[in-house]
């Protein structure tokens, strides 16, 4: 796809579509009233016919405005004037993009972005246009030899005028680089299992790590793994016949004495479940529980796209998570690389044991802060559904600041508590802890038992079970939640 800034004023543009904004009860916005002047009042006609009233999300696509080169006009209804908020907001470009893929057209031109939104600025408003449409417009089609569907748009301008093309290329700018970093997480996610493997994942890292200068790959092998004591870590991939990898990504933007921003993703590319085997039913949508680890990539992706000033560590334990003769048993114990051992009460709690030798690993980068993000307890998709992701962690400042990063991207989370009463429920009476906390407050035990291994430094973590892919008829990833992430460190690279 190609994004690019259209200067020319409106009475001199030609253009295969516009797509302009409208609020309720058929009130012009800025580029449909100028619109409206310069053809004689074709548009206010039109409205008056009633095809239209400019609630939000409402469309109208008119294919003809006699002498005028706009060949198309797209209204697109945006809601109350002066109460348009910021996910109201994606919600009109959501059905924007939705409308102009119906419509199989090939280029269009925007100017959404001079609809007013609450505390939103004019590169936000740029930013969402990139990153909406282009969500709107993914495919997946690494394997499928043809679709009938297949989207025809290959041009997105965005209309500025002299006075906003300093701000509309900032949004464009960042648009980009979060709007390809979602797409690279989800296509990684959409591959099944049996492409996308842990050396698949390892693989695709070296090969960012060679597309920018600042950004360096290693990659650590059962061997390393086993000699630095991830007795965790490698009891999940015992079942497995794909060896395990721990995938590093440095990007080294800021300053040598400035400490490192490290983020932590689950990389499972397949959970059966082990032992503890999953019901048959929809267990082919766990090719997704590797998600957070195509979030660290993606992210990174973006980090290095916009040459961030920060010093940004990406670190991906991956593995399988399958029935085997060899694999760990309910029962087993395990030692981590922390010295503590662990009850394997149920194998399926997987992720869990992966994640907590990474984040004892994380701390021999003298990190300022450690975020992880894991597809990690369906229990989260039971208390908080699919808007949110889960939130906790060990440090308010930091679990404020990923907050109000979600609030700015519309990337919402929800924090919930981590209290040392839930940290009983990992007692056990043959090891340090268990795997499991039983049937209560699964998400916050599962985090609490993250909690053990992140005391060093500051920490959060994000359960984005219900938020990184969608499930049914429209299964897919979502590339969440590439845009809270991005945005945090673009915040911190402006503080």
């Amino acid at each position: 796809m190609d994004y690019s800034i259209e200067t020319h004023p409106l009475d001199k543009l030609e253009s295969r579509c516009l797509i302009a904004g409208i609020y309720q009860n058929q009130q012009f916005g800025n580029t449909a009233l100028t619109l409206d002047a310069q053809t004689r009042g074709i548009i206010g006609k039109v409205i008056k016919r009633g095809d239209i009233q400019g609630k939000n999300g409402e469309t109208l696509l008119l294919n003809y405005l006699p002498e005028c080169p706009i060949e198309r006009v797209l209204l697109v209804g945006m809601g109350e004037k002066g109460k348009v908020t910021r996910k109201l907001y994606r919600k009109a470009l959501t059905a924007a993009i939705k409308t102009v893929r119906e419509s199989k057209l090939t280029s269009v031109t925007s100017s959404l972005h001079d609809i007013d939104v609450e505390d939103a600025d004019l590169a936000w408003k740029t930013r969402q246009t990139i990153e909406v449409f282009n969500d709107g417009i993914y495919q997946y089609s690494h394997t499928k030899n043809c679709d009938e569907n297949k989207v025809q748009l290959n041009e997105v301008k965005i209309l500025a005028g002299s006075e906003s093309q300093t701000a509309i290329e900032t949004g464009l700018t960042q648009g980009l680089a979060i709007a390809q970093a979602m797409e690279l997480t989800k296509r990684l996610a959409d591959l099944p299992g049996n492409i996308c493997t842990p050396s698949y994942l390892a693989e695709q890292a070296g090969e960012l790590a060679e597309k920018f200068e600042r950004l360096e790959c290693e990659i650590l092998e059962e061997s390393h793994l086993e000699a630095l004591g991830m007795g965790a870590f490698l009891a999940v991939s015992r079942g497995s016949r794909q060896p395990a990898k721990l995938i590093t990504l440095n990007y080294r933007g800021g300053d040598e004495q400035h400490k490192p921003i490290v983020l932590v993703g689950k990389g499972l590319t397949f959970d059966a479940g082990g032992i503890s085997l999953k019901p048959g039913a929809g267990m082919d949508e766990m090719k997704y529980d590797m998600c957070g680890g195509a979030t660290v990539l993606g992210v990174l992706q973006a980090v290095a796209q916009m040459n961030l000033p920060l010093n940004v560590i990406g670190l991906i334990p991956s593995s399988e998570n399958l029935p085997d003769g060899n694999a760990n048993k309910p029962g087993d114990i395990l030692t981590s690389m922390a010295g503590k051992t662990i009850e394997v009460l149920n194998t399926d709690a997987e992720g869990r044991l992966i994640l907590c030798d990474t984040l004892t690993y994380a701390k021999k980068f003298d990190p300022e802060v450690v975020i992880d993000m894991a597809t990690l307890t369906g229990a989260c998709i039971v208390s908080l559904g699919r808007v949110p992701s889960g939130l906790l962690g060990n440090d308010d400042a930091l679990c404020e600041d990923l907050n109000k990063a979600s609030e700015i991207a519309c990337d919402s989370v929800w924090r919930l508590p981590l209290w040392e009463e839930y940290q009983e429920q990992l007692k056990s009476n043959f090891a340090d802890l268990a795997n499991i906390g039983g049937p209560d407050a699964g998400t916050i035990t599962a985090a609490c038992f993250l909690s053990r291994f992140t005391e060093d430094y500051r920490w959060a973590h994000l359960d984005i079970a219900g938020t990184a892919w969608r499930t049914g008829q429209n299964k897919g990833a979502t590339g969440r939640p590439v845009p809270l992430l991005t945005q945090y460190l673009l915040n911190r690279a402006h503080a």
